[in-house]
């Protein structure tokens, strides 16, 4: 240990020492992206040095109080730091049994990536504030999954993003069972509008059900979108909704049954209002498609009345209140094949029809670039090859992306590039990514998986029950060797016990 320290500070001493201004600009990216690397890793090997005091109750024989005390004074760290990297190691790091054998980590593929470099300390924390999270009664093999799927997205993506991916992955996980119930959600619905300030800005609170948010969010996803209603611009684009007629008697009749509080009929109004707004259809088309609520549901989800769905705006429906919207929607049926994706529609113009977005809405999900998790109602139809190159507006050559990815895709410095999925693949169809080499040296197609949870959770479930079972098929094959070669054993000793050919008789008593 002593001369791999000392090979350690050597090195550092040198970097420090180098010069930078010689270095070409991939130079300092490729140095920044090594560096984060092996300072990932040390970050592993002060997490095993955590959990080595512990076992050796180094704290206590220093006369400190605990571990974090321990840290505080020995590496003069903060309180905070201390307390983080104690939980970080407790849970990446092999612990120790009384009798000596390993225990392995609670968060085993973080630690694996964290040991790897792959991953850094932020986003261990994210991994274990998700995992924190998980429903109570779900059962191992799902947890296991949730812990595999997050720390495998944690190496090409940020620690918010692995946040985002949690709260999505935390919905599918409680989505047989373990959420609130119909019940819950209606007493906890409200929306407060609180009093005007000297700045005569109003502060609001509360919460929305489900329904609500779906409601909401395409509405955001119009009037809230770069360069609309802008009170700065003059020739900003503007909308306007007028208040339809009351019947006053019916609406006092209607008051004086009413038993709701203050902040619930805020919230149903809100509801109401964002209803009778989206099917008044003054708001126009979005992204051409009428302003609306999109939800897609598969044959099987109306059959079970289970599970989840997901909005084109990003938003999360119990399977419930999904059936209740879909009683006054206008329905569009959709065919896919095997694979997912929708079977052929095309045109011999540059826009994408309504049509072919619905099948993408419902293919795709949103933003197919992978690590973003911008919804279908942000992004614009995107040709995987370029129109000016000869793509065709068929089905097959369209996908999703966001307004930022969309400009990120050029043949220029730090440009991404688009393709469809060999049919030998097991994305076939999907439109893959290959990130700049600054980003991915290695220019490896990827998919993004943010939209199809069930699908990655489904593939991983089958990959770790296949991998149990190979493994217990193993146990038993060696178990059977092992029990076959002590009953030749045995019968070897019976033979030299008191067999007819036995040449040392007088030691027969001596076999073990």
């Amino acid at each position: 240990m002593e001369q791999h320290l000392v090979t350690l500070d050597a090195a550092v001493e040198r970097l420090l020492e180098a010069g930078l201004a010689t270095l070409s600009d991939d130079a300092v990216v490729d140095t920044l992206q090594r560096l984060e690397v092996s300072l990932r890793k040390a970050a592993a090997v002060g997490n095993r040095l955590v959990i080595e005091a512990v076992e050796r109750s180094i704290p206590g024989n220093l006369a400190c109080r605990s571990v974090n005390e321990f840290l505080i004074h020995t590496l003069r760290i903060s309180g905070g730091d201390a307390a983080a990297r104690v939980k970080r190691a407790r849970k990446t790091v092999v612990w120790h049994n009384l009798s000596g054998d390993e225990l392995e980590p609670a968060l085993p593929d973080t630690a694996a990536a964290l040991t790897a470099g792959a991953i850094g300390t932020d986003h261990v924390r994210a991994i274990a504030q998700v995992m924190r999270k998980i429903p109570h009664g779900t059962d191992t093999d799902h947890i296991d999954v949730a812990e595999h799927i997050l720390a495998d997205a944690a190496r090409a993506t940020t620690p918010e993003d692995v946040t985002t991916i949690g709260l999505h992955l935390l919905a599918h996980l409680a989505a047989d069972g373990n959420a609130p119930d119909e019940r819950d959600r209606k007493r906890m619905r409200g929306l407060r509008v609180g009093k005007q300030g000297a700045d005569l800005m109003t502060p609001i609170s509360g919460l929305l059900d489900p329904e609500a948010r779906a409601l909401l969010e395409p509405v955001l996803a119009k009037l809230a979108r770069p360069g609309m209603n802008n009170p700065d611009d003059p020739d900003s684009p503007v909308g306007d909704v007028d208040s339809a007629d009351l019947d006053r008697v019916a609406l006092a009749k209607a008051a004086a049954r009413d038993t709701r509080t203050a902040v619930q009929r805020n919230h149903d109004a809100l509801k109401t209002g964002l209803r009778h707004l989206l099917s008044s259809g003054v708001l126009g088309s979005h992204r051409g498609l009428p302003v609306t609520a999109i939800i897609t549901l598969s044959v099987r989800q109306i059959e079970e009345e289970n599970g989840i769905v997901t909005t084109a705006s990003g938003g999360i429906l119990p399977i419930s209140d999904a059936l209740r919207m879909a009683e006054k929607s206008h329905p569009v049926l959709a065919l896919f094949d095997h694979r997912g994706r929708p079977l052929h529609l095309g045109r011999a113009k540059r826009l994408a029809t309504a049509d072919q977005r619905l099948a993408l809405i419902a293919s795709s999900g949103g933003c197919t670039r992978p690590g973003c998790d911008a919804p279908a109602s942000m992004t614009a139809v995107h040709h995987v090859r370029e129109w000016r190159d000869g793509g065709r507006t068929d089905i097959d050559n369209l996908d999703l992306a966001c307004d930022h990815c969309h400009a990120l895709i050029h043949d220029g410095p730090g440009g991404w590039q688009t393709r469809t999925s060999p049919d030998d693949t097991d994305n076939a169809g999907r439109t893959a990514w290959t990130a700049p080499k600054h980003i991915d040296p290695g220019q490896k197609p990827r998919i993004n998986r943010r939209h199809h949870l069930d699908e990655l959770i489904a593939g991983a479930l089958e990959h770790a029950r296949a991998r149990r079972e190979a493994e217990l098929r193993e146990h038993h094959r060696r178990r059977s060797g092992a029990c076959g070669a002590t009953g030749g054993w045995h019968r070897q000793a019976r033979d030299s016990d008191g067999g007819d050919n036995d040449s040392d008789g007088d030691r027969g008593g001596d076999v073990p």
